[in-house]
């Protein structure tokens, strides 16, 4: 081998190494993004079935609401009594003009434990509105409790508003401590016991953008690997 030869092979052995190191750590990167898209094409696939499941029980009609707590996303019916010498505020909300919250009373039932319900949105800018009351048939979906963080707002306990969902510390409110571990919330048009509060209309519904997710994650490994092979190319021929 000449000299010349020798030199030029030595030039070509350490443009490789650069471009060896780099190709390895594009690969294990392209992997990573690779498997972020996929999952991301999973958690679609799930999302799209529970989205279908709770159509389906939108359509269905409601079940008879029994000691055994119902699964989530799942419609049901209970009748009972509105006292209506107290309501709870739950939240904060816009809308309009005005800021409102979410009204909670209890329903009484007969030889059952009592059921926290949440009627729907009311204005709180306007004065409260007055409770519900009297026998009512409620349909609707169970929220489960909620934990408080220390990101939570303070619970009004003397106002009765909170911004926890926390049925036992609700019902205590209200004269209640032995209310059902959840929160029904009611369905319906709105206006459906009087002017206010304004009910639930449909089941609530989780974002589903984890196709945009994947794309995303696979449009980040197509852009690496499309700048890896521009750089090694300009690498070789430098």
């Amino acid at each position: 081998m000449t000299a010349k030869n020798a030199g030029k092979a030595r030039v070509a052995q350490g443009a490789a190494r650069p471009i060896l190191s780099a190709g390895l750590a594009t690969a294990a990167a392209l992997a990573i993004l690779i498997s972020l898209g996929v999952w991301q094409l999973h958690r679609l696939h799930w999302k799209q079935g529970l989205l279908a499941q709770i159509d389906a029980a939108e359509h269905a009609p409601p079940r008879e609401l029994t000691d055994t707590t119902p699964p989530l996303f799942t419609r049901v019916t209970v009748q009972g009594v509105f006292r209506g010498d107290k309501a709870a505020l739950y939240g904060a909300e816009v809308r309009g003009m005005h800021m409102g919250a979410q009204e909670i009373e209890v329903l009484e039932r007969p030889g059952d434990r009592p059921v926290l319900v949440m009627l729907g949105w009311v204005a709180t800018d306007t004065g409260r509105v007055p409770p519900v009351a009297g026998p009512a048939t409620v349909t609707g979906y169970v929220r489960v409790p909620e934990a408080g963080s220390f990101l939570s707002a303070a619970d009004d306990l003397e106002g009765r508003h909170f911004y926890t969902l926390n049925p036992t510390t609700i019902g205590a409110s209200l004269g209640h401590a032995d209310v059902e571990p959840f929160t029904l919330v009611a369905m319906g048009a709105p206006g459906r016991w009087q002017a206010a509060p304004q009910p639930a209309e449909t089941l609530p519904r989780p974002v589903n953008n984890h196709l945009q997710y994947a794309l995303t994650w696979f449009g980040l490994g197509a852009a690496l690997l499309g700048v890896f092979g521009v750089w090694a190319f300009k690498k070789e021929q430098s």
